[in-house]
């Protein structure tokens, strides 16, 4: 099933309110979800005998900090079967001085791997995943302070009194 199909198939099953856009410059095209549907759509694409994305190869956090200060998510699909390959984007603009974290739904209940990639995007982004089974740092330790690949993060001096370089 071609791109333009995936997207059909998708306005079909969900209206046109959960494609807000897509990308088609780059080495692979993404589809811009709504990050309500994102759980829904990732289910429908697993399920779906003429997609069957049965594969999450990678999901990655992102901070855009552009002007509406972004975060957002990257989904790379595969569909082991058909040999193809999908990438779904959300985002969602975060207030510069909010304290809450950026949230999007959690995948975990359709992709398995998602349980790690999406606690490492926590540990790294600060960004929460709603319904994830178990959101905690993965990488770092417990009681770092801040989210290293955030655009605003200012580098810590002295963790437990030893100087960082």
């Amino acid at each position: 099933m071609m791109f333009n199909d995936i997207k059909q198939l998708l306005v079909q099953k969900f209206g046109e309110a959960v494609i807000i856009g897509e990308e088609t410059g780059g080495l692979q095209p993404a589809l811009l979800i709504n990050p309500d549907d994102i759980t829904a759509v990732c289910l429908e694409l697993r399920n779906n005998s003429q997609t069957y994305f049965d594969f999450l190869s990678s999901l990655s956090g992102v901070h855009y900090n552009d002007e509406d200060n972004r975060y957002g998510v990257v989904y790379h699909l595969a569909s082991i079967p058909y040999k193809t390959q999908l990438t779904l984007k959300v985002s969602k603009p975060q207030d510069r001085e909010s304290t809450e974290l950026p949230e999007f739904k959690s995948i975990t209940c359709v992709y398995r791997t998602a349980d790690w990639h999406e606690r490492e995007a926590y540990d790294l982004l600060g960004i929460f995943f709603e319904g994830h089974p178990d959101l905690r740092r993965i990488l770092l330790p417990d009681d770092w302070d801040g989210f290293p690949l955030r655009k605003d993060y200012q580098n810590a001096e002295y963790y437990k009194g030893i100087k960082i370089d």
